[in-house]
């Protein structure tokens, strides 16, 4: 069964959000947004009010950055949902020292139920060097993993670098880049 779910992958500042928030808000209102983002520090701060200020009103804002699948399971039918991102989200639990293949098979339950298009934006991160540390190491290779198992579910995924979109996987749409 094919279902209405984009992965939109890139780098940080790649232009990943901004995609995604532009092919969300072509669909009609409302849209549901699922920040998966923690504030421990005035630049990641920074990062949130960026976001927050480039969205346009009609948004239903969530901030849930832990129990995505519940709060993806809760949402109406047919309403348009973005996730941004997957990777904090992964990070969340990977600090929190929880069960990463539970909550990924609880992800993918939610998202196999769900009635509505989604957007996934998450960072690839596997394409810079091999990190140092133990923890940095495990969480490039559970991100890749994450990433992995969400493409093979998603209808469409697309790659962006430099605020360029290239498709990977699904039907081509028309570009919905900024002029």
């Amino acid at each position: 069964m094919q279902h209405d779910l984009t992965l939109i992958l890139g780098g940080a500042r790649s232009g990943k959000s901004a995609l995604a928030e532009r092919e969300v808000t072509a669909l009609p209102a409302p849209w549901h947004y699922i920040a998966t983002a923690q504030a421990f520090d005035d630049e990641m701060r920074d990062r949130i009010r960026h976001h927050q200020a480039r969205r346009a009103d009609g948004w239903h804002i969530y901030e849930d950055p832990f129990d995505l699948a519940q709060r993806l399971c809760g949402l109406p039918d047919g309403a348009p949902v973005l996730v941004d991102c997957l990777t904090l989200w992964l990070t969340n639990h990977l600090l929190a020292d929880h069960d990463l293949q539970g909550q990924s098979d609880a992800l993918e339950l939610a998202l196999l139920a769900r009635k509505g298009p989604v957007w996934l934006v998450s960072n690839e991160v596997g394409l810079g060097i091999v990190p140092d540390n133990a923890l940095a190491r495990r969480f490039r290779d559970e991100a890749g993993r994450l990433n992995q198992r969400m493409a093979v579910l998603a209808s469409r995924v697309i790659f962006v670098a430099a605020g360029l979109p290239l498709q990977l996987k699904g039907p081509a749409r028309a570009p919905m880049m900024d002029p």
